[in-house]
């Protein structure tokens, strides 16, 4: 027998690829399928204006593994973009600024392939937007021409394609995100101690049987079983022993659950030799947070509430899946179990079986909801992993752009220049009172003064004729001091861009898309403006 032993050749150690060590900390963000999101993207950059935030996001792009990228910039490289812009060099003087750009910036990663426009082939945007494949997504840079711009959206409508404006002026930037429609997050990443989801309120038969049988004589089991009580049987076992002296309730209010806690102390042994009684104590700690009666998250209720006026919208899988765990809900008051047991101080035998009690339940209502999902039309080409994803995450989904992504809400038929005013109405009467609260002055002045730049192509704008922009987007915003301010140091910077505020700005943008192609994480909605005179971003909703 030490002969067969000796002679047999031990496997062979496979260590992770090259891709696996050169992407390892991105992997452990988003995970292999956000990488390959990620490098089959096609992302087209129309940059205009100094063009440096342009290629500081491209350049967070190309990093990660993009799959492929076009730069649109009808410019030519002149003594200025030497001063501003890193990605450009003397040897660059007077040649196409998108091809120089694409040269250099697609040297950082080999992996990515990029293509540069106009050239011999493609002289003008639009033969560009005719003729190339579906972009995965479009960041366009201010000051941009207005027939540009409505290309560029009838492009966007058309194809279901997600825009990125950016606009970086001396201190000041803002970037906007335009997504096609209401965009549902699945993948949101929550963090790990807010998916605990024990059920202690609504326990299945399974888990009460479970608990019974190990605590049914919990008054005769020796100090070490006792010690080694997992918390969810604990909490379970006194739960029902407070049901019986209180009318069948479960303590719901904080001075009931400070009582409950106090008897589950009250129940740890003292001097208990075998290791002593944390587990009583994790059972203690956590009485606050785990009962609680099941409910509807509001970004789940923004989900079941979201009324289409796109029926291909509402025949894709998300939305199947979406109707489905509502029935569930209806049926049976409460989300699909995400199955995820929390570490405890158990025997491995006991918490191994408690576990998998907990999968189980997971997979049931997986099956439950799957089995919903494909009775209805077009049911059966939806993936059950897919379900699978969604009944883990079904607390924390996430729809983005609800109110303009085409709903038949009443917030949704609002336009955006009525939610600009509105927008301005009301983050100027908060700085009124901000000295009282002490809450940071809004910077919608910074996003009105960029944004009355942003098709001046041909000469930048003075302060007068910012306001007088700015007068015609938001009616009585030109008269506000800060926006007096803003609009002065906008007209001080002439369109320059400085580096580093572009630098942030495109790390920034480049972060955001990057959450929109591999649908993971929380994007903004819609609009993020950086004052780097004060270093602070403030999110708007515009």
């Amino acid at each position: 027998m030490t002969e067969i032993v000796m002679s047999q050749t031990p496997p062979i150690l496979h260590g992770p690829s090259e891709k696996e060590r050169k992407y390892d900390r991105q992997l452990r963000l988003w995970a292999a399928s956000g990488q390959a999101a990620l490098e089959s993207a096609n992302i087209l950059l129309v940059n205009s204006g100094a063009g440096t935030v342009g290629a500081e996001t491209l350049k967070n792009l190309v990093l990660p593994g993009i799959g492929r990228f076009a730069i649109y910039d009808e410019a030519q490289v002149e003594e200025a973009d030497l001063g501003v812009n890193f990605f450009l060099d003397d040897s660059c003087l007077g040649k196409s600024r998108s091809q120089s750009l694409r040269d250099l910036i697609t040297e950082l990663n080999p992996d990515v392939q990029g293509t540069w426009y106009p050239n011999e082939g493609v002289k003008t945007l639009e033969s560009l937007l005719a003729d190339s494949p579906v972009f995965t997504a479009i960041i366009y840079t201010h000051p941009i021409r207005l027939d540009q711009l409505s290309q560029l959206k009838a492009y966007g409508q058309q194809h279901k394609t997600p825009l990125v404006a950016v606009h970086s002026a001396g201190f000041y930037s803002y970037f906007q995100i335009n997504l096609p429609g209401a965009f549902p997050i699945v993948d949101t990443h929550p963090d790990e101690t807010a998916t605990t989801d024990l059920r202690l309120l609504t326990p299945w038969p399974e888990l009460v049987a479970f608990a019974e049988g190990l605590t049914k004589d919990i008054g005769g089991l020796d100090n070490f079983e006792h010690g080694h009580l997992p918390y969810v049987v604990i909490l379970l076992h006194y739960l029902e022993q407070w049901k019986a002296a209180h009318d069948g309730k479960y303590p719901t209010t904080y001075k009931e659950k400070t009582e409950f806690r106090k008897v589950v102390q009250d129940a740890a042994r003292t001097g208990n030799p075998e290791g002593g009684e944390e587990n009583f104590d994790e059972a203690a700690a956590a009485v606050l947070k785990t009962l609680v009666p099941p409910s509807l998250p509001s970004g789940l209720k923004e989900v079941f509430e979201y009324e289409h006026s796109d029926p291909v919208e509402q025949r894709s899988g998300f939305w199947l899946i979406a109707d489905a765990v509502k029935q569930f809900y209806e049926k049976h008051q409460c989300l699909p179990l995400p199955g995820k047991l929390p570490d405890m101080k158990a025997q491995s035998k006991v918490y191994i079986q408690l576990q998998g009690i907990y999968k189980a339940k997971a997979r049931k209502d997986a099956a439950e909801i799957l089995q919903m999902v494909q009775a209805a039309p077009g049911g059966e080409r939806v993936d059950p992993a897919e379900v699978d994803l969604f009944c883990k995450n079904a607390a924390f989904v996430k729809l983005i752009n609800a109110t303009g992504g085409g709903g038949s809400s009443s917030s949704s038929k609002i336009s955006r220049a009525d939610r600009l005013k509105s927008a301005a109405a009301l983050e100027f009467a908060n700085d009124e009172t901000a000295a009282f609260t002490l809450a940071p002055l809004s910077l919608l002045p910074i996003y009105l003064a960029l944004q009355a730049t942003a098709h001046a192509v041909d000469k930048p704008l003075n302060a007068d004729g910012i306001l007088a922009v700015v007068a015609e987007q938001a009616p009585g915003a030109e008269q506000n001091e800060r926006v007096v301010q803003a609009a002065q140091e906008v007209a001080r910077a002439a369109g320059g861009e400085l580096h580093n505020v572009s630098a942030l700005t495109g790390g920034m943008v480049a972060q955001e898309l990057i959450k929109i192609v591999t649908k993971q994480y929380i994007p903004i909605d819609n609009t993020c403006v950086y004052d780097g005179i004060v270093a602070r971003c403030q999110v708007l909703r515009l």
